[in-house]
């Protein structure tokens, strides 16, 4: 997935910091909308500079779309499934107790959510790399 985004400074060893925009899916039309108040937060984030970008440059950046897709699948995938999970398995009782079950499981997932935004933040997971100057 590539993205504009404005270096912000260099960090030096061919990596600078960025800022990219956050997208969401409004598009942020607010003069037709007005009803999130979401100003045009933006993401700081750690890129290989190999075309020397400097501060203050907009730049075309691509992310790791693979790793992306997994973090999808984690956050919004394997809620739903742990819910379904545990109101079909939880069959034969109550249907009061069947969805706190269900909710019960949803709400576990977040566990493995966490594991991961804590590895990724370590390890740098998601990464960024500038293709070229806009």
């Amino acid at each position: 997935m590539t993205q504009i985004a404005t270096v912000e400074k260099n960090l030096g060893g061919g990596y600078a910091e960025i800022s990219v925009p956050r997208k969401s899916a409004c598009g942020h039309d607010c003069e037709e909308c007005a009803g999130c108040g979401m100003t045009g937060a933006a993401i700081r984030a750690r890129a290989r500079n190999d075309v020397g970008a400097t501060p203050g440059e907009k730049v075309v950046v691509e992310s790791s779309t693979g790793k992306i897709f997994g973090v999808v699948v984690l956050v919004y995938v394997l809620p739903v499934v742990l819910f379904l999970l545990g109101y079909f398995l939880s069959e034969g009782l109550a249907e009061n107790w069947r969805y706190a079950i269900a909710i019960v499981a949803a709400i576990v997932s977040i566990i493995p959510c966490v594991l991961y935004d804590r590895h990724a933040r370590r390890k740098e997971v998601l990464t960024y790399t500038i293709l070229r100057r806009f």
